[in-house]
């Protein structure tokens, strides 16, 4: 039987691909006065952050495509990009954020329960010790996201 949590992730992330509906790759660049990220860097900080709370502190690889953990990672902005590394398109997004979901219930469906060693706290002062923990705290941040998203979107239809 499928733990609930991954058909948590299922919706919150479909939430996440609707709202990609409509953005052009123009407007996906555009950061709203007194903000310092558009609507793609939110997309790739979604992504880069899932894969880093699902794989890295299992001990597990991650699939980062060539630069995104530069441009998405935490503390990062459009705005303070240096290198050469390529923008993912909107689609190249897109395909990622779908398929992730399903490796990540693949890697982690029984192992929910494991301890990672040493806990991680988060930046907003959560204490992670298991996957299922990790997963079920990416379902704050990626609301957290999602909210913003939606906000720049009505910014930029204005």
């Amino acid at each position: 039987m499928e733990h609930y949590l991954f058909k948590q992730l299922a919706f919150v992330r479909s939430q996440t691909l609707k709202l990609m509906e409509g953005v052009t790759e123009e407007n996906a660049d555009v950061i709203p006065e007194g903000f310092r990220n558009s609507i793609r860097w939110n997309l790739g900080h979604i992504y880069v952050v899932l894969e880093r709370f699902a794989f890295q502190y299992i001990g597990l690889p991650q699939h980062l495509p060539r630069g995104f953990k530069e441009q998405f990672e935490y503390g990062t902005s459009p705005g303070n990009k240096t290198d050469s590394t390529p923008v993912p398109t909107l689609q190249e997004l897109e395909l990622l954020l779908k398929e992730q979901l399903e490796r990540i219930r693949a890697s982690l469906e029984h192992r929910l329960q494991e301890k990672i060693i040493p806990p991680y706290t988060t930046s907003a002062g959560m204490t992670l010790e298991t996957p299922e923990q990790f997963l079920s705290f990416n379902l704050y941040h990626e609301g957290m996201h999602l909210s913003v998203i939606k906000l720049y979107k009505s910014l930029l239809s204005r």
